[in-house]
């Protein structure tokens, strides 16, 4: 993650004079010399959440940007933004925030974890805020689903924090698929050996109840969430593990590693999806508390339109497909973070076709696509009026979290789970559907 967060301020610094031209309200001769920004230029931006990706989030839109208000339930983070940020107000709890601020604010980036994605984002759409959110956009399929409707209606520019999706091979995934090059796509496999060591999981609730930290503000920590006392295996960063606070590693990689697929074939519902996880070995209070320690999903996806039927896969925990016989010996498989493309005429891995010889033989593909002027760039500009963004959420992002979060559905539901998306349900498993939007703790709605 540390990586990801310097080359998107390299790509800030390297394209902020393009974003300054493409949002200029006041013409520059207006302004008494070169290089200066108009005041209507420049967003009034809140950060809710401000450690972790939060802080490296703000930090980017600095540059160009009024930081004027700051959250965070933890002092700790707000203590050190102070400083670097003097003119923003710092808040707890961002119902506070909001409300008072509410003329102030023009944008919202949102970097809770994943729990109070949707509680954030929904209150910011409905005041007709801007929003980036980081992924998952939601904890569940229920909050994506009531999150893209809002957007919707809230006409304002908004963007989830899956980075990759404005980049050169997000572009060129979409480009091989759709000029062909690997005939009709029948199989799609995504995966992340992300360890338990960055994401615990497949482990029971702790029995101790170590005291609150005095600095973090712990109920407004849980939000929604279910009660339950505090303890330091949940923050700070290890929470994504916990059903009830994250997503595990699903939730966390799979809608950076599908984004470019989702577009390129432009997939909708699907049927069906199923999984089988290392939890259907451990006992039931392990398996409701924790993703699993390693897992396989996958989603079936019927014809439509021009696209034939496929089937979207994911692996996790060291689990992967069998290696290609196209990839050569000295490259690696199933490493890290990873996409692996069968059409029924060639095979990707990456953005690239393989084996290297037939790459070179086809070549690269028409160049069909805009380039994206960076990842932030894109909502800014859709802020300021501009086309949506590459993940905005009406068009992409809401529906791209929900099919993955189906995915856990599955990890935590036995049996091949039917889809009825009209009715946003499962048509054949009760314990399916209860998971599809868990109840928020007292005091909370979206």
């Amino acid at each position: 993650m540390e990586k990801t967060t310097k080359m998107n301020r390299r790509e800030m610094l390297a394209t902020g004079a393009a974003a300054v031209a493409a949002i200029t309200i006041v013409p520059r001769h207006v302004l008494g010399g070169p290089g200066q920004k108009a005041p209507s230029d420049k967003l009034n931006i809140a950060g809710v959440g401000i450690g972790g990706m939060g802080s490296g989030d703000v930090s980017n839109v600095s540059h160009d940007h009024n930081i004027v208000a700051l959250c965070d339930v933890d002092e700790s983070h707000l203590a050190g933004s102070a400083k670097k940020y003097p003119n923003a107000k710092l808040y707890s709890d961002f119902r506070k925030m909001l409300e008072e601020q509410q003329k102030d604010i023009d944008a919202v980036m949102v970097a809770t974890p994943d729990h109070n994605h949707a509680v954030v984002t929904m209150m910011a759409l409905k005041m007709g805020k801007h929003v980036h959110c980081q992924k998952p956009l939601t904890h569940s399929v229920y909050e994506a689903r009531m999150v893209g409707k809002a957007a919707k209606e809230a006409k304002v520019g908004t963007q989830m924090g899956n980075f990759g999706q404005a980049g050169e091979e997000a572009r060129l995934i979409c480009e091989n698929i759709q000029s062909g090059a690997i005939g009709k796509v029948l199989e799609i496999h995504g995966g992340s050996n992300r360890t338990p060591s960055i994401s615990p999981r497949g482990i029971p609730r702790p029995k101790d109840t170590p005291p609150v930290p005095p600095k973090l503000n712990w109920d407004l920590w849980l939000g929604p969430a279910p009660q339950r006392p505090y303890h330091p295996c949940y923050h700070p960063f290890s929470w994504r593990g916990w059903w009830d606070f994250g997503t595990g590693c699903l939730g966390d990689i799979g809608c950076h590693q599908f984004s470019a697929v989702f577009k390129a074939l432009k997939l909708g519902n699907p049927q069906w999806v199923e999984a089988c996880s290392s939890n259907h070995t451990q006992p039931p209070e392990v398996t409701r508390e924790t993703a699993p320690l390693a897992s396989i999903t996958r989603w079936f996806f019927p014809a439509e339109g021009e696209r034939g039927p496929l089937t979207l896969y994911w692996w996790d925990g060291g689990l992967r497909p069998t290696r290609p016989e196209e990839l050569e010996p000295d490259r690696k498989f199933g490493e890290n973070d990873w996409l692996y493309i069968v059409g029924d005429k060639g095979k990707m891995y990456g953005h690239l076709i393989i084996p290297e010889t037939k790459r070179k033989e086809i070549g690269n593909p028409p160049r069909t696509l805009e380039r994206s002027k960076g990842h932030y760039v894109e909502w800014f500009n859709a802020c300021r009026g501009g086309p949506p963004a590459g993940a905005d959420f009406v068009n992409h992002s809401a529906h791209l979290a929900e099919v993955v979060l189906l995915g856990n559905i599955a990890i935590r539901t036995p049996g091949k789970l039917y889809w009825d998306p009209e009715n946003l349900k499962f048509t054949n498993s009760d314990a399916a559907n209860m998971l599809i939007n868990p109840p928020y703790r007292e005091g909370w709605s979206l």
